[in-house]
């Protein structure tokens, strides 16, 4: 932010700083922000991208695709690790963030995630039971073969609560290695045709659906 920006007479240089809507004074090279309109955004995350405002190793990051876009600061509503792709979504209301992202509450995430094997219904079942990794229990809310072929099949797994590379360690403890991983939708929310490295704006129904929307 090279300290352009301050919140209550404070200088923030962390990009990713939270900020209580309404309830902070904001101010940028000393003149005082006014809140603008919600914007809630979704892209499609090519794989290679990092999921932060900068990175120290000089790696592409996510806001390669909103450049261009005339946007206000969005954050990043969750993540996705850098091999994985599909449906980010951006915003900056950070209340409703919060609230898509809360492990106990928010909405359910729909993977299709590409394996290095021919999966069995033992291994499915598994899934859904789970394992302690690292002391985390990581399962999933579901696990189906979508399809299969020659020494490699697709799955399709939907987490109720998503853990730091969730489903890559949940199969790398079953010795699965992850080939693809891609989320195609989060809650009733689908990736659709959106292409890769684009974006589009959310309807408020839309974000409602994920989580309430001020007015």
């Amino acid at each position: 932010m090279a300290g352009r920006v301050a919140i209550d007479g404070r200088v923030i240089l962390d990009p990713e700083f939270p900020v209580v809507a309404g309830g902070q004074s904001i101010e940028i090279d000393g003149v005082g922000l006014q809140e603008g309109q919600r914007i809630y955004l979704a892209i499609n995350k090519p794989r290679g991208l990092v999921t932060t405002a900068s990175d120290d190793r000089g790696r592409d990051t996510v806001y390669r695709c909103l450049e261009g876009a005339g946007l206000p600061w969005l954050a990043p509503v969750g993540r996705l690790d850098k091999a994985s792709e599909g449906l980010l979504l951006f915003s900056n209301d950070p209340a409703w963030a919060a609230t898509v992202t809360d492990p106990a509450s928010g909405p359910h995430k729909t993977y299709h995630v590409q394996v290095d094997q021919i999966p069995g219904p033992d291994l499915l079942d598994a899934l859904s039971f789970g394992v302690v990794d690292q002391g985390e229990q990581l399962s999933v809310a579901s696990a189906l073969l979508l399809r299969s072929g020659g020494r490699n099949a697709w799955l399709e797994i939907i987490l109720e609560e998503g853990r730091n590379r969730h489903v890559r360690r949940l199969l790398a403890a079953h010795r699965v290695g992850v080939l693809r991983l891609i989320r195609v939708a989060i809650g009733p929310l689908a990736l659709g045709d959106l292409k890769k490295g684009e974006s589009r704006r959310l309807s408020v129904e839309e974000a409602s659906s994920l989580a309430p929307v001020d007015s």
